[in-house]
């Protein structure tokens, strides 16, 4: 078979499992994965090069109400995900019901230029039963190239998705190294691996209003040190962080060294701070 790549946006409402979609598709970790909702702040480029084709995949923030700046900054990386891509994913959570607001969308981007699919994940989480008259609902839907039931968390039919969105590709550019799997910076990658734990570590403690901010990184030789900001909004938030004699930040600190020895093949020195900015989601500045 001829060289085939392009570009695929992943869009669809938070919480619906686009970034464990991506990183299954792909077969590595390139989007942050937490059981709270719009995880994903910014485009991310993961890369999935097969012997004969290049994905370049755009995993974008969950489509949600617009609040802050913060969350305009995240719909502008869903809109500007949708141009030029070959293919968009719109993905729904196959466990529940869609709603007239999924409905909406699906039809919005079945009338733009890229072929669209529709994927509804954690069908492993239903019966046939129950995901039979959601699948029906979608077959109305004029503009649909295809529609597909996954599970990114068991791999069912994502040989068969992954099949299908090769066929779909156009270009016969390789645009990345064989040896890139992400397109995003390693300070980035680093940052967003320390606020995955985060979230997972602190759960339903504090909202989800959580930024970090790399200060520095510095190889040299087998060590890589690291200083890093955690910025939140209140004082009893960064209380809640650090725990009792600083317990909890030294715990994250601990999960993030480990978890980042692995990413960066290397031994972690990692520092981190909690600083206090009010309201920095409206401070985040829009393109």
């Amino acid at each position: 078979m001829a060289f085939r790549s392009g570009f695929v946006a992943v869009l669809g409402k938070a919480n619906v499992g686009k970034s464990t979609l991506v990183n299954a598709l792909i077969g590595k970790k390139v989007s942050i994965v937490s059981p709270k909702p719009q995880t994903t702040r910014n485009q991310i480029l993961g890369i999935d090069n097969g012997p004969d084709y290049q994905i370049i995949y755009i995993d974008t923030p969950g489509i949600h109400k617009l609040k802050n700046n913060l969350d305009r900054v995240m719909q502008q990386a869903i809109d500007e995900a949708t141009v030029d891509v070959d293919l968009i994913l719109y993905v729904l959570d196959g466990s529940h019901d869609f709603d007239d607001a999924d409905i909406k969308l699906i039809k919005k981007y079945a009338g733009s230029s890229a072929t669209l699919f529709v994927v509804v994940n954690k069908v492993d989480l239903g019966t046939f039963e129950s995901i039979y008259p959601r699948l029906d609902k979608l077959n109305k839907i004029e503009g649909i190239a295809e529609i597909f039931g996954v599970s990114a968390k068991t791999g069912r039919n994502l040989d068969d998705l992954k099949t299908a969105i090769i066929g779909r590709l156009n270009d016969t550019v390789e645009y990345f190294p064989r040896d890139v799997y992400s397109g995003q910076d390693v300070e980035f990658s680093v940052s967003e691996l320390i606020r995955e734990k985060m979230l997972w570590l602190l759960n339903d403690e504090i909202p989800h209003g959580v930024g970090v901010e790399i200060d520095s990184l510095n190889k040299d030789g087998d060590l890589t040190r690291i200083s890093a900001t955690i910025y939140c909004e209140k004082e009893n938030h960064k209380n809640i962080i650090i725990g009792k004699n600083g317990a909890m930040l030294k715990h994250i600190g601990t999960e993030c060294r480990l978890a980042l020895e692995k990413m960066l093949k290397s031994k972690v020195y990692l520092d981190l701070f909690v600083k206090v900015k009010p309201n920095w989601r409206d401070r985040v500045k829009v393109a």
